[in-house]
């Protein structure tokens, strides 16, 4: 089995949105493999973009997504959705999806500048996936292939969803929302417990609350009371649903009909057996690795009929 040898050294860099700064960070493809394209990384509504896509787990080989693929011949870049980590938090407001695209747009723009490179390769998560799913319905030139892990539809048959809405008039009253290590543990014990080590979900926890201690209420205000947010037959671009067998955030059949609705032919649903959420931190993140990666590196067909 390949493994790592560390971790690879990144670069920050940061844009603009208006008056908000973004962070970014960018592990560039190491020498060697024939370069296959340049990955965005979007997190999701509870921690940011590093904890989720540059988590370093001692005697946990390849637990950088980041790093994983940059040994492979990809350009990899990650974001902070404005109020997460280290981009700016001092607007008054919820960051909702729509507030995540428009940093998607920001942050696109940047790395297709900087780096001269063609349309993205777009994986989000969860509400991430939400964004990065809203981005490519606005921005179809700029995203290559559209990955959509733990994505939710209309959010009908969600378990997690249903129990999360009880607390929608708390999530409604303020923009901000705390955090701390219970949290975090909740994440892996709400679907399916024992589908992640504890020792990574420990990492996990650190890494996020090294950067916050609350987060935005936005997107969970967004996923309890206004799905569906996105539009299947507007995201024209070739697009794969990746769901873990145990999440709790969509159920099957929602992401059925949404994937049935996607114009594109070049579409794939993969089911990912023994992942619940935060697929990364799973045991079985070398799955998801896998499926992520066939789907970045599918050729173009041939013949289109």
């Amino acid at each position: 089995m390949e493994t790592d040898t560390g971790p690879l050294p990144g670069r920050e860099h940061w844009t603009r949105k208006g008056d908000v700064r973004l962070f970014l960070w960018e592990k560039a493809a190491v020498p060697g493999p024939e370069r296959k394209g340049t990955i965005l990384f979007v997190h999701g509504s509870s921690m940011a973009s590093q904890p989720t896509f540059d988590l370093t787990v001692p005697g946990r080989p390849d637990s950088s997504v980041m790093d994983w693929f940059a040994r492979r011949g990809f350009d990899t870049w990650s974001v902070d959705m404005e109020g997460y980590g280290r981009s700016d938090k001092h607007r008054d407001i919820n960051a909702d999806i729509a507030n995540g695209a428009d940093d998607l747009e920001a942050a696109s723009e940047y790395i297709l500048t900087a780096r001269g490179c063609g349309p993205l390769l777009v994986y989000g998560i969860s509400s991430g996936a939400l964004r990065a799913a809203l981005f490519a319905e606005r921005y179809p030139d700029r995203v290559r292939r559209l990955a959509l892990d733990a994505f939710v539809w209309t959010g009908e048959g969600s378990p997690t969803l249903t129990e999360r809405a009880k607390r929608l008039p708390e999530f409604l009253a303020r923009n901000r929302r705390p955090v701390d290590r219970a949290f975090v543990h909740s994440i892996f014990n709400r679907d399916h417990p024992g589908t992640a080590d504890t020792e990574v979900v420990e990492a996990f926890a650190t890494a996020i609350l090294a950067l916050d201690d609350s987060l935005p209420t936005g997107t969970y205000v967004d996923m309890c009371s206004r799905l569906p947010i996105v539009d299947p037959r507007r995201i024209t671009v070739p697009t794969i649903l990746m769901r873990g067998e145990y999440d709790g955030i969509a159920s099957f059949d929602d992401l059925i009909r949404f994937f049935t609705l996607l114009p594109n032919p070049d579409k794939q649903f993969a089911v990912m057996p023994g992942i619940a959420h935060a697929s990364f931190q799973q045991k079985n993140y070398r799955t998801v690795y896998h499926i992520l990666h066939a789907f970045f590196t599918q050729p173009d067909p041939v013949y289109r009929g």
